[in-house]
């Protein structure tokens, strides 16, 4: 699903064509049939539950026992027959320890035609034959199958929602998004990736305590899960950061998105730089000086490519800036100079330059001309 995803579920029935089969072994005939005008045959091979059944032989023969030729299904269940010599055959399905499953007698081959034999096993005849055991277990199969394919009729109209609410969320449509997802959250409470979207949905809704609940609960189904998804946990708990430092919950808040910073760096190292760079934009929000800093610190490592960062942290680090009495200039704190300066080198014209030449000048800090003709990262 989405972030996640769902895989169809395919149970096979324990039957006689169920045991291992042999490396694949390439057509076998005689050189004298290679030589001859030769027939072609095809077909699907299916259990009685109606599995395509992979990696089986069929094999073609005279008698029943000697195969003439040998024929391999492939992962669809489909085989296709080609250089066997005109005449009546029969057709013999195998199963994995080598044993007839199922046959067909006098099929007919001939030169130029290519002849459909399917080993259709859900067919009355095949399953009239099963012992009682056999036939239970394929009532057991066949209602696994059912509940299956409901479960991904499930699961597809789930993606589709989800698909939508993301685009509402990223269009600000929160009300559609929150509303779709409440539905689907009570039809599948157990995706986690749909809390996810639902959160997000009432964090732009500004309803931060449900958001907080949605946003955690994401987080508690994808630890739960036994294989946890790096980007729901990513997604989750920056989202999660992001509400808790509105609420001020600060060390909550940092928590949140080192964990976010931890789930993303898994795939990519640089993409913690995303998650704390956010939350360095959120703690600037907040006030926080020496949060933003450490923020700010820890995006410059995971990616120092990065402009704003830099910026943020000189901004932050400016409000411990004192003024000259005698020049009347600011002199601000270690690090901060070079935090502007390399704000500007990476994004001469971005959106802070002036504020940060200003400040830069009002230091008496030289803004460098490489600055200028720099090109953004």
């Amino acid at each position: 699903m989405g972030m996640k995803t769902m895989r169809k579920t395919k149970i096979w029935l324990a039957l006689a064509l169920a045991a291992a089969v042999m490396p694949f072994a390439a057509p076998s005939l005689s050189a004298q049939d290679a030589g001859a005008a030769g027939g072609k045959a095809h077909g699907h091979v299916q259990d009685p539950a109606g599995i395509a059944i992979p990696n089986v032989n069929v094999e073609v023969s005279t008698d029943g026992k000697t195969a003439k030729y040998t024929f391999k299904t492939d992962t669809n269940g489909d085989y296709k027959a080609d250089g066997i010599a005109p005449g009546t055959y029969i057709f013999t399905l195998m199963n994995g320890e080598g044993k007839p499953a199922d046959q067909f007698r006098d099929v007919k081959i001939t030169a130029g035609t290519d002849t459909l034999q399917d080993f259709d096993l859900t067919r009355a005849d095949y399953v009239s034959k099963l012992t009682p055991e056999q036939k239970k277990q394929l009532e057991e199969v066949r209602a696994k199958n059912a509940a299956a394919l409901k479960e991904n009729s499930v699961i597809k109209n789930l993606n589709g929602d989800l698909t939508k609410a993301r685009q509402d969320n990223h269009d600000k449509n929160f009300t559609e998004s929150e509303a779709l997802m409440t539905k689907d959250t009570t039809a599948k409470p157990d995706a986690a990736v749909l809390w996810v979207e639902l959160g997000i949905a009432q964090k732009g809704l500004k309803k931060n305590d449900d958001a907080v609940t949605s946003l955690q609960k994401a987080v508690q189904l994808d630890n739960a899960s036994g294989k946890p998804n790096p980007e729901v946990e990513a997604a989750a708990n920056d989202a999660l950061g992001e509400v808790l430092a509105s609420q001020g919950k600060i060390p909550d808040a940092q928590a949140a998105y080192d964990a976010a910073a931890k789930a993303a760096s898994i795939k990519d190292p640089k993409g913690a730089a995303i998650h704390y760079g956010n939350e360095a934009i959120m703690m600037d929000r907040a006030g926080n000086v020496d949060a933003t800093v450490a923020a700010a610190d820890k995006a410059i490592a995971a990616d120092p490519t990065r402009p704003i960062p830099y910026y943020l942290k000189g901004k932050a680090l400016i409000n411990k800036a004192t003024v000259d009495p005698k020049t009347q200039k600011i002199v601000a704190p270690p690090g901060c100079a070079e935090a502007y300066q390399k704000y500007l080198e990476l994004d001469p014209n971005g959106q802070f330059a002036a504020d940060a030449k200003s400040i830069l000048a009002e230091m008496g800090s030289t803004v460098e001309s490489k600055y200028k003709a720099g090109k953004k990262s």
